[in-house]
C-alpha cells in the first residue's frame, strides 16, 4: 500500500523538483503584462501572458534597482529569474530579478489608437462634460448583477443617504457581448431617467476591462443625456469610459460617493448654517435696533418741539442772569452812592456849622476864605447852622503865623 503524504510534503517535494532543474533556475520568459501592483512594501506583482496561457509573476523590492521604467498594462518585457513553487500556497511563480520592455502588447497598442481618435474627435473635451447633480435622488447603475462592485456601490450609496433610489441595470460587464449590454443599460437608464448614472465594474486584467474600451461604449456615453460617472477597476486602471465620461471614479465606492450627497454631513452643515444664520441675524436686529435708537434721539434732537424747548430754557437761562447782573450793578452803583452820600455829609459845611462854625461870605456873596479878603467897614454875611447873620468890619488883624504859614 502507497504511503500517504502531508499536503506541506507534497509541496516541498514539487518544489525540490523545481530547484534541481537547472533551465527554471535561470531563465528568460518573454509576454505581456497584466495585473501589475506596486505594493507599499516595494514589491512588484505582475502576471506575464501569451496567447496560451499565464504566468504569476514577483520582482522583490531589492531588485528592483536595475529596472529603468514604470511597468504598466499590456506592455510587452521579457523578465529573466527562477521559477520556483510557493509552498504555502501550493503554487509556482516566476521571482524576477530583471525586467526589459519589449513592446507594447496588441491590446494596449489598440487602447492607445482608440483613445488618440477619439481625443482628436473632441469626445474628450472639458466642454461637453455634464456636471453632475449636487443632490441625486435617483441614481442608475449599469454593471455585473453580481460581484464587488454593485455590493460596494450599494452598501456606500446607502451609509450616505438611506433615502436614495437605486436602479440597477444587471449588464454583462466581461466577455462576447459585453460591450452591447452595457451600451444598452446606459441608454435604458437614460430614458428612464435617473440623475445620474455609475457605469463600471471591479478591477481586473486589461482583457476583463476591454469591454469598457470599446468605441460603442465610449459613443454611448457621449451620447448620453445624463451625466455618467465611469467607475471601472482599481485607481490605477484607465479605459476608454473614464476619459470620455462627464466624471472619473477610480473605484466603484468612489463613484457612490461622488454620486449620492452624505446626508449626515449634510444634516450638520445645515445645523452649522442654522446656528450661523441664528447669530448673524441676531447681530443684525441688535445693529438695527441700536441705529434706530440713534436716529430716534436725532429725531428728538433735531425736533422743532426740541429745539423751541431748548430755545425757551436758553432764553430763561439768560433772562435770570441779566436779573442777577442788573441786580448786581443796582447793589454796587446804591452801596457807592451810600458812601458818597455819607462823604459828602461828612465834608458838608452844614455839618462844620453845626460844631458852632460859621460860613463867612463878602457883600457879593463870596466866601471868605482869608482874613486878607476883607477890609475895615466891609459888611459880611455869617451863616450858622440855624440862620444867618449880617455883620460890619470893624478891624483886620492878620496872624503872623498865620501869615508865615500862608
Amino acid at each position: 500500500m502507497a504511503g500517504i503524504y502531508s499536503v506541506s510534503q507534497v509541496n516541498s517535494y514539487v518544489g525540490a523538483l523545481f530547484r534541481e532543474d537547472f533551465m527554471l533556475r535561470r531563465i528568460r520568459v518573454r509576454g505581456e503584462l497584466s495585473n501589475v501592483k506596486y505594493h507599499s512594501s516595494g514589491h512588484i506583482y505582475f502576471t506575464m501572458k501569451d496567447a496560451g496561457g499565464t504566468l504569476a509573476c514577483v520582482m522583490f523590492a531589492g531588485q528592483r534597482k536595475g529596472l529603468s521604467f514604470r511597468m504598466q498594462e499590456g506592455q510587452k518585457i521579457i523578465a529573466e529569474g527562477s521559477v520556483e513553487v510557493y509552498e504555502r500556497g501550493g503554487t509556482y511563480q516566476l521571482y524576477a530579478s530583471s525586467v526589459s520592455l519589449e513592446g507594447s502588447g496588441d491590446l494596449y497598442a489598440a487602447f492607445l489608437r482608440l483613445k488618440q481618435e477619439l481625443e482628436e474627435m473632441g469626445m474628450f473635451a472639458p466642454e461637453y462634460k455634464k456636471p453632475v447633480p449636487k443632490y441625486a435622488s435617483v441614481v442608475g447603475i449599469v454593471t455585473a448583477s453580481t460581484g464587488a462592485a454593485v455590493r460596494d456601490i450599494i452598501n456606500v450609496s446607502t451609509r450616505r443617504n438611506p433615502f436614495v433610489q437605486l436602479v440597477l441595470y444587471p449588464a454583462q460587464v466581461q466577455g462576447h457581448g459585453a460591450a452591447e449590454s452595457i451600451v444598452r443599460g446606459i441608454r435604458a437608464l437614460d430614458r428612464y431617467g435617473v440623475d445620474v448614472i455609475i457605469a463600471g465594474r471591479g478591477g481586473g486584467s486589461i482583457e476583463d476591462l476591454w469591454a469598457f474600451n470599446e468605441e460603442t461604449v465610449a459613443r454611448a456615453i457621449f451620447d448620453c443625456g445624463t451625466p455618467v460617472i465611469s467607475a471601472v477597476g482599481h485607481e490605477t486602471d484607465f479605459t476608454i469610459a473614464d476619459f470620455v465620461a462627464d466624471l472619473r471614479a477610480p473605484t466603484p465606492s468612489a463613484a457612490a460617493e461622488l454620486a449620492v450627497p452624505d446626508m449626515a454631513r449634510l444634516t450638520g452643515d445645515l445645523k452649522e448654517r442654522e446656528t450661523a444664520l441664528r447669530a448673524a441675524m441676531i447681530r443684525r436686529i441688535s445693529r438695527e435696533r441700536a441705529e434706530l435708537k440713534t436716529r430716534e434721539l436725532r429725531l428728538k434732537l433735531r425736533s422743532p418741539g426740541a429745539r423751541l424747548r431748548e430755545k425757551r430754557n436758553r432764553t430763561e437761562e439768560l433772562r435770570t442772569a441779566i436779573r442777577h447782573a442788573i441786580n448786581r450793578k443796582y447793589t454796587g452803583t446804591e452801596q457807592r452812592f451810600l458812601r458818597d452820600a455819607e462823604r459828602l455829609k461828612a465834608l458838608s459845611p452844614l455839618n462844620r456849622l453845626r460844631g458852632g462854625f460859621a460860613y463867612v461870605t463878602d457883600g457879593d456873596g463870596k466866601a471868605v476864605r482869608s482874613v486878607s479878603d476883607l477890609r475895615t467897614g466891609d459888611t459880611a454875611s455869617l451863616r450858622f447852622r440855624d440862620g444867618e447873620a449880617k455883620a460890619e468890619i470893624r478891624s483886620v488883624t492878620i496872624l503872623e503865623e498865620r501869615k508865615t504859614e500862608d
